[in-house]
């Protein structure tokens, strides 16, 4: 039902939907800022009120997440995209500063590919070269059709490298709706008992990008970065959040005297960090929605609540699904166990059904269903700030489709 500013319910799956109380409060803040008198779209990113602002923001994601002191909170832009090849470059040269003598045809990156966003990395790792992408595991081959990216792989199936530069995993791929459980005993979680037997730091990185914040991130600290794009649950486009290990704050410019492929400057983390993120003007505005999302989130209970809150949502959506496979009128995409929290994809079965459960949902003001151009079918994304309420009213109009088509 629309709102008192006449919004619908936005299942978007980026930009995505924010909390009504945050735009509200952000509305302020574009007028005066924390009473200064000028505008956050306005105001300098030098201010001792914006530096502040920043400075609490890492402590919130840091708190809310339990981030060891062995890792930095960075803030940058250029989405995950960005970060397929800022990864590569800062793990290169990192790995040419531990093995100044070995060459590209000596260096492994370990890839695991489960969807489109892994599969992207992992090309552009192969495009920007240095080194040899290993596919650790490609769901594909254990789908029916040997094409889709429907499952999470068994743990035996996964094949790493002995001494990879970097080992690249995407938790959640919000285009085909499959996700690693954070639970270690299921079948369809990370396998991360296999890495770091030889007592190494484990070169791990993770793209969180649109699972960030709705649930606690297992092993956090095992991993040498998580990155994530805030515009799923955290803020609007523009701004992209990293979590890095120390040890992976490398110095870009003596790896490139050892050989290694220069690292443009603003895609090096050392830049980032001993800059405190402020090497050039960052994404002011994203950064304080982003900010206010996550104050609003402590104050309602932090991840305790909102892993609750989320594991609810998607129970009921996949519960609706269900009963919509059982009568025929639905299908579900992926394999039972690999389903995402946040991004729930199926097909509605039948000539022309699509088009009319779409526009059904946009009738009663429900909009953002369409699936991924790339893949077609519905995808239903649970973010955050989708209210458990709002989930309701989807599932209830599922179960009148069912019943009715």
């Amino acid at each position: 039902m629309a709102s008192t500013y006449d919004r619908v319910i936005n299942f978007g799956a980026g930009p995505s939907a924010l909390p009504v109380s945050v735009l509200e409060e952000a509305s302020k803040g574009l007028l005066n800022f924390q009473g200064t008198g000028i505008g956050i779209a306005e105001i300098s990113h030098r201010s001792k009120e914006f530096q502040a602002f920043l400075l609490n923001m890492e402590s919130l994601i840091r708190e809310q997440l339990d981030v060891p002191l062995t890792h930095r909170i960075l803030f940058t832009q250029g989405g995950g995209s960005a970060q397929f090849s800022a990864v590569v470059l800062n793990f290169l040269a990192r790995y040419r500063l531990l093995h100044p003598e070995r060459g590209p045809e000596e260096t492994v990156m370990d890839y695991v590919v489960t969807g489109s966003w892994s599969k992207k990395a992992s090309e552009e790792a192969r495009r920007l070269g240095g080194g040899r992408v290993n596919v650790v595991v490609d769901s594909r081959q254990f789908s029916e059709s040997g094409r889709a990216f429907d499952n999470i792989p068994l743990h035996d199936t996964f094949n790493f490298s002995p001494d990879p530069a970097l080992v690249y995993y995407c938790e959640n791929e919000t285009v085909d709706g499959v996700e690693f459980s954070h639970e270690d005993s299921s079948p369809a979680s990370f396998p991360f008992h296999k890495l770091g037997k030889d007592g190494h730091l484990v070169p791990l990185v993770a793209d969180y990008s649109s699972s960030f914040m709705c649930r606690p991130i297992p092993h956090l600290a095992d991993h040498a970065v998580i990155y994530a794009g805030a515009q799923k649950n955290i803020g609007p486009a523009g701004l992209t959040i990293l979590i890095v290990r120390e040890d992976c704050v490398v110095d870009v410019d003596a790896a490139a005297r050892l050989g290694a492929a220069p690292v443009p400057i603003m895609m090096a983390y050392k830049t980032l960090a001993d800059s405190g993120s402020l090497y050039n003007t960052p994404c002011v505005l994203p950064i304080y929605i982003s900010g206010l999302v996550l104050e609003r989130m402590k104050a309602r209970g932090g991840l305790k609540h909102y892993e609750e809150t989320n594991k609810r949502k998607a129970e009921k959506v996949y519960a609706a699904l269900k009963d919509g496979e059982a009568k025929g009128k639905l299908r579900r995409k992926v394999k039972p166990g690999s389903g995402s929290w946040m991004n729930v994809v199926f097909e509605v079965v039948g000539p022309d059904a699509e088009k009319k459960f779409l526009e059904g949902a946009e009738q009663k003001g429900m909009k953002g269903l369409k699936g991924h151009r790339s893949v077609g079918g519905v995808r239903v994304s649970l973010y955050n700030a989708i209210t458990e309420a709002e989930v309701d009213q989807l599932v209830d109009y599922m179960k009148e489709f069912i019943a009715s088509a």
